[in-house]
């Protein structure tokens, strides 16, 4: 068997919170189930090698459980360190292994996932490639959506004044959040924008999981007449029997997907048929490893695929999709990285930098709340 003659020689982790400008509300803060987001905690990972060879990966929380991630990533990095940096699925296995006691999902899985995005980046920039040229590249670019303008907290005016700022930076979509307690609201502001937009422009919404099985069936036939790309967790992530009823019911496709986390929970939902579009999250299922096993799975049953969140990671995954995939856009994470990605024509383009093509930042540095390294 050949063998590779480096070894992982060590392995440093950072908690890193980024504060965000504005208090951030969605359907889970107007019902009450959340209080406003005002920051989010990230897990960075990075790795070296005895021959000098280094990558960087990262995972993510929001509200709660920044720090849980980071005390299991503590707990399980030295197991990385004298191990062969390529063994990437092996080494996936060993670090899920060594937390299983507290499952294999979830919080144990998530403190994986910046370390596996820290292998697969050093392995791309060993080979010179863009992890998506590395994994094997269907396109050079991806569409995009915004996010981040659409939120519930801000005015409608600010919505599509947001909308319009979104497309003239080149990004190809919309999506709005809804799930307000007055489904009323809802409608008129989704007819506001997209009015605004025209019929032309691709636009969707996201429920974040706030609405029954009677709301949802009556919102989605209401909102049948916008045209709109997809649905967005219109029930409770776990409702895969719901989700299933309305993607067979509506014209309008169901995405879901975002907060599961595993591959395990992913497969239940696809063998359910409880999306049109899965939304997986590398960070959230663990990483770029797990990440390709759903892939394999939503291609076979011939799924439309949008990653949720984390477009750094999740361009390059969407990029080596068989099937036209959209990638989500959102600003907040670009005060942590020294690069910018690159919208054109309302697609994201692949970067040509090795591996994910990110650096921390001085800011990332300034926002560090703890660091540790295992040699």
């Amino acid at each position: 068997m050949m063998t590779s003659a480096d070894r992982i020689a060590w392995v440093r982790l950072s908690s890193v919170y980024l504060p965000l400008d504005t208090p951030v509300s969605d359907a889970k803060v107007l019902t009450g189930r959340q209080r406003p987001m005002t920051e989010i905690a990230f897990l960075f990972a990075e790795i070296g090698t005895e021959q000098g060879h280094e990558g960087i990966g990262f995972g993510y929380s929001k509200r709660a459980g920044g720090p849980g991630q980071y005390a299991h990533a503590k707990e399980i990095a030295n197991d990385l360190v004298g191990e062969d940096p390529n063994d990437i699925a092996r080494l996936w296995d060993k670090l899920c292994w060594a937390g299983a006691s507290v499952g294999r999902s979830g919080l144990a899985v998530q403190a994986i996932a910046a370390l596996d995005v820290a292998l697969w980046d050093m392995k791309a920039k060993r080979a010179g490639l863009p992890l998506a040229k590395l994994l094997g590249a269907h396109r050079d670019s991806v569409r995009c959506y915004n996010t981040s303008g659409g939120f519930l907290h801000a005015p409608i005016e600010q919505v599509l004044h947001n909308a319009t700022a979104a497309l003239e930076r080149g990004i190809g979509g919309i999506k709005i959040k809804v799930g307000q307690p007055d489904t009323r609201t809802d409608l008129a502001r989704l007819k506001a924008v997209r009015e605004h937009l025209g019929d032309q422009v691709p636009l969707m919404v996201d429920a974040n999981q706030q609405w029954d099985r009677p709301t949802a069936a009556r919102m989605g036939r209401a909102m049948e007449e916008y045209g709109l790309v997809w649905i967005e967790e219109p029930l409770d992530a776990y409702d895969h029997a719901g989700h299933a009823a309305l993607a067979a019911a509506l014209d309008t496709p169901i995405a879901t997907g975002e907060m599961l986390t595993s591959v395990g929970e992913h497969a239940e939902l696809i063998r359910a048929r409880s999306a049109d579009v899965i939304q997986p999250d590398a960070p959230r299922i663990g990483g770029v490893t797990p990440f390709l096993r759903l892939a394999a799975l939503a291609e076979h049953e011939r799924l439309q695929l949008a990653p949720h969140f984390a477009m750094e990671i999740h361009l390059h995954l969407a990029a080596a999709y068989a099937m036209e995939p959209w990638v989500e856009h959102f600003e907040w994470l670009e005060p942590l990285f020294n690069e910018r990605l690159e919208i054109r024509d309302g697609r994201m383009l692949v970067p040509d930098r090795p591996g994910i093509g990110v650096t921390l930042s001085e800011q990332a540095a300034k926002w560090t709340a703890e660091r540790y390294e295992t040699t």
